[in-house]
C-alpha cells in the first residue's frame, strides 16, 4: 500500500515523499522521461557471490525499461582479494550486462577497498580518491571518507562553490547519519563534511558501510540515504530511531533515481525485485551563489 507524507523542512519548502513499503514486485514508478538524468546506486557490493549476481540481474532488468546511463558506487566495491582476477569475478562478471549496455560506473572507495584500485579503468576514478562528474543539471561529488584531510576539504569547498548545476549530490562510504547497529553515524566524518554541505547547498547524500537500507529524515535540509547492502547484508541490523524515515534490513538492496528538473524520484529495490521504498524529493530552495556565506 502506498502512503503519501508531506515533510516540511526548516526552509518551509514542502517535499512530497511517496512510500512504497514492502510493495509487491512491480513496474518502476519513475517518470522515465527522455533526456532526464537517470542513475543507479550500489554500496558494499563486491562479494562475487550469488546474492550480488541476483542484485545485478535486477539492475539489468530495470535498465531494460529504465535506461540509466551511470552507476555511483558507495565503497567496499571489492571484498577480500583485490587483484585482477578478483576485480573480474567481483565486478566485471556480475555487472557484465550493464557494462555491455554502455552503463558507466563511477566509484568511491570504502575501508575494504585497496586505494590503488582508483586506477581501475571501469571505475572511472582516474587515480583520484575524490573527483566530480556531471550530467545536464546534476553534479556528482565522489568523496574519500576513509581518511579526510585538509587537502580534500579544500578541494571539496572549491568544487562545491564553483558548481553551476541545480543539483549537488555527494556520495562516499561512511554515513554521516545511520541507524545501523554495527556502525551507525560517523560523527568524526560528519563534523568535517557537513558544514560544507550546508554552506554550499548539497541536496542529497548517499553512503554505505552499514549493510542495510535506510532513508534518513532530512538533516539541516539535506536528504541522506544509507545503501550498503548491494552485496553484503546484515539482516536485522537496523535500529530504528526518530531519524529513520524508512528502512529495510531483510535482503540485499540497490537504488535507482531519476531527476527531472526540480524533482528527484528514487526507488530502493531488493534482490528479488521488491520495491521497499520510493518517493519524490523536490529540490530545496538554496541561496544564490553570490549570497553563500553572507
Amino acid at each position: 500500500m502506498t502512503s503519501r507524507l508531506w515533510i516540511r523542512p526548516s526552509t518551509m519548502i514542502a517535499c512530497l515523499i511517496c512510500l512504497c513499503s514492502l510493495a509487491a514486485a512491480q513496474e518502476a514508478v519513475f517518470p522515465n522521461r527522455p533526456g532526464s538524468v537517470k542513475f543507479a546506486i550500489i554500496g558494499d557490493s563486491g562479494d562475487g557471490d550469488k546474492q550480488q549476481a541476483e542484485v545485478a540481474a535486477q539492475m539489468v532488468k530495470l535498465h531494460s525499461v529504465f535506461p540509466f546511463d551511470r552507476v555511483i558506487m558507495l565503497g567496499d566495491n571489492i571484498y577480500g582479494g583485490q587483484g585482477p582476477a578478483d576485480l573480474e569475478r567481483k565486478f566485471a562478471i556480475p555487472y557484465r550486462g550493464l557494462l555491455d549496455a554502455g552503463v558507466v560506473f563511477y566509484a568511491s572507495l570504502g575501508n575494504h577497498d585497496t586505494a590503488s584500485n582508483d586506477t581501475y579503468p571501469p571505475w572511472h576514478m582516474n587515480g583520484q580518491l575524490y573527483y566530480t562528474h556531471a550530467e545536464k543539471n546534476v553534479r556528482f561529488f565522489a568523496l574519500n571518507s576513509n581518511q579526510v584531510d585538509d587537502q580534500e576539504l579544500a578541494w571539496l569547498e572549491g568544487a562545491l562553490k564553483s558548481a553551476k548545476e541545480d543539483w549537488k549530490i555527494c556520495y562516499f562510504h561512511h554515513p554521516l547519519y545511520s541507524d545501523g547497529k554495527t556502525h551507525g553515524s560517523e560523527v568524526e566524518v560528519r563534523v568535517l563534511f557537513e558544514p560544507l554541505f550546508v554552506k554550499y547547498g548539497v541536496n542529497v547524500v548517499f553512503s554505505g558501510h552499514d549493510h542495510i537500507y535506510e532513508r534518513i529524515t532530512p538533516q539541516k535540509d539535506i536528504y541522506y540515504f544509507v545503501s550498503g547492502s548491494a552485496g553484503e547484508l546484515r539482516k536485522g541490523d537496523l535500529r530504528r530511531s526518530a531519524m529513520t524515515a524508512a528502512g529495510y534490513d531483510q535482503d540485499q538492496v540497490f537504488m535507482a533515481a531519476e531527476i527531472v528538473k526540480d524533482d528527484l524520484t528514487f526507488e530502493a529495490i531488493s534482490r528479488v525485485g521488491t520495491i521497499v521504498d520510493s518517493g519524490v524529493i523536490h529540490r530545496q530552495a538554496r541561496p544564490a551563489p553570490g549570497k553563500v556565506g553572507q
